[in-house]
């Protein structure tokens, strides 16, 4: 074995969570990332609608959770339901699935905060929740201070972890138009919230890289498509050029190129 290598928890754990985006995976293709990386995954998200609209969902949510991975319907499809007024029907419908997590947005509807930390409160008795703060148009624009409060709001009504809002192309909410995060929106998060409890939407590798250069090995990231698992992982453990220094004792440091 290759040492020293960061030292990561192993599952369950708290620190270095990673959140994949399942969005339409067939039984076997499940069957494939479980065996490959099923290890490093830690919540599994049935995309935005995709559940609603794929088969064999239930036996492939019995796959997620037999591996030790929590698994959620994305929170559009939360919001889907709401909007319609027809919040029974979605937790009938989550019920049926046999998900264990769920995930409360309200990046696509108005909806007032109070409410949203209404619905948080109802399944943190029943279910892991995960609640994702920030918009889907690009055009909304959110005060950084609104960002801290909702984050801070949504975790004392009961949210396990807060999700910084990227969609899957990673060009809203945390980043520009271009994919690079806004750095001053992310400090002042920091500043106020306990970054342990955020897991930070970077489906782009440059914005898994930035992450892992600012909040070290161990940073929560979600929104990671199945194909980049194993290759977050050698990020996280410098086995990739892009981090190769970052994470290696001083020591060996004399060796950098440059």
């Amino acid at each position: 074995m290759l040492n020293p290598l960061p030292k990561r928890e192993s599952k369950p754990r708290k620190l270095g969570v990673a959140m994949m985006m399942d969005k339409g995976l067939s039984l076997q293709e499940t069957e494939n990332i479980i065996q490959v990386a099923g290890h490093l995954i830690d919540f599994a998200k049935l995309g935005f609608g995709t559940s609603l609209v794929s088969n064999n969902v239930k036996e492939k949510v019995k796959f997620y959770r037999d591996a030790g991975i929590k698994v959620f319907v994305g929170g559009t499809l939360f919001e889907a339901f709401v909007v319609r007024n027809d919040f029974d029907g979605y937790v009938k419908y989550i019920d049926n699935l046999g998900v264990d997590a769920v995930e409360i947005s309200d990046g696509s509807i108005i909806m007032e905060h109070i409410t949203k930390c209404e619905y948080i409160q109802y399944f943190a008795k029943q279910r892991t929740v995960l609640s994702e703060v920030g918009a889907k148009d690009a055009s909304v624009e959110t005060d950084h201070n609104q960002w801290i409060h909702h984050m801070d709001a949504e975790l004392n009504a009961g949210s396990s972890y807060v999700i910084g809002e990227a969609r899957e192309s990673g060009t809203v909410g945390l980043y520009d138009k271009t994919g690079s995060a806004d750095t001053q929106l992310i400090q002042d998060i920091l500043k106020k919230v306990p970054s342990e409890k955020i897991i930070w939407e970077a489906p782009l590798k440059s914005q898994q890289v930035w992450f892992l250069k600012l909040l070290g090995f161990n940073v929560n990231l979600g929104n990671i498509a199945p194909a980049d698992m194993i290759p977050l992982e050698t990020l996280r453990l410098g086995l990739r050029g892009d981090t190769f220094f970052d994470f290696l004792p001083k020591e060996y440091q004399k060796h950098k190129l440059i």
